[in-house]
């Protein structure tokens, strides 16, 4: 099985905007050689121009830091409805989102990319035939932006169990559906983008069964420190350590039990801007990755 540590960009959202700023985080305070890169720092909806002229500095900021972006992702500004909006319009909107984010991806040199598969409205969803509507055209908008993903060089898309019903996926049975649904006619594949914290189910709160059903299906691992019924998103410092229940022997047990060849462990850390802990974010990934790198040497 082979494992490599990566980290998401989300702890540089309206803190290290620069690609030269993060960038040397990453590579030389952090010594990682892998991002899953996000949307916030990079919309698509930005000017062309624009998203080029930072497509060059990301890349020469890779080159000079010694990362790669592996992949590429959505994160908390672009947690939205996107391909499950009530509106026609907004989901066609939406969906050439979706594929100008893919080609910003490839471009990176990304070669999965995706987001959470789609939040439904509270009145999507307590409405029976205009629930069945919209997640039909959800199914079939990633369809489409599989095909698409394929012409560009990617190699699966990736979507990530959520939090609740609405937001789809907070149970393995209906993550696995979710995958075969799409997958019944696709270009790339549909995969999964694991969360070790996301357990959101009452009957199914531990991780460590979803690592064994899902582990093989998940090219990016998104890693944080928790306590059996949350997701904290805390570092792994000795002192969330104590606190919570996710260990990297017992991760990297139930991957290799669950049949995964490859995956990208992806630090995915979240600091609230808040006096306690808005400066502790370099601090905080830094004892994480010594923590994981007794464990994982790429």
């Amino acid at each position: 099985m082979e494992l490599k540590l990566s980290i998401n960009c989300g702890f540089a959202i309206n803190r290290y905007v620069e690609p030269e700023a993060w960038g040397q985080i990453v590579g030389e305070e952090l010594g990682l050689h892998s991002v899953q890169f996000v949307a916030d720092l990079l919309n698509p909806f930005l000017p062309e121009d624009y998203v080029d002229s930072q497509i060059k500095r990301i890349i020469e900021a890779g080159k000079r830091y010694d990362f790669s972006v592996d992949s590429i992702f959505t994160s908390a500004f672009t947690r939205v409805n996107h391909l499950m909006h009530p509106d026609e319009e907004m989901r066609k909107i939406y969906l050439e989102w979706f594929k100008k984010l893919l080609i910003i991806g490839s471009k990176l040199g990304a070669k999965t990319g995706g987001s959470h598969f789609g939040i439904l409205t509270f009145d999507t969803i307590n409405n029976p035939d205009k629930k069945k509507r919209v997640v039909e055209a959800g199914i079939k908008g990633w369809q489409e932006l599989s095909y698409f993903a394929k012409e560009i060089g990617y190699e699966a898309l990736i979507f990530e169990p959520m939090s609740v019903p609405r937001e789809f996926a907070n149970t393995v049975a209906e993550t696995k559906e979710l995958m075969s649904a799409v997958n019944a006619n696709c270009g790339v594949p549909m995969k999964v983008c694991l969360d070790i914290g996301h357990a959101p189910h009452p009957d199914e709160r531990d991780a460590y069964p979803w690592i064994l059903a899902l582990g093989a299906d998940s090219p990016v691992v998104h890693l944080q420190q928790t306590v059996f019924n949350k997701s904290n998103h805390w570092p792994f410092t000795p002192e969330y350590n104590e606190q919570g229940y996710i260990t990297a022997e017992r991760v990297i047990e139930c991957l290799e039990k669950s049949g995964c060849e490859k995956t990208l462990l992806t630090f995915e850390l979240s600091h609230r801007e808040h006096w306690d802990t808005d400066g502790n974010v370099i601090a905080d990934h830094k004892a994480s990755v010594d923590y994981w790198r007794q464990f994982v040497s790429l």
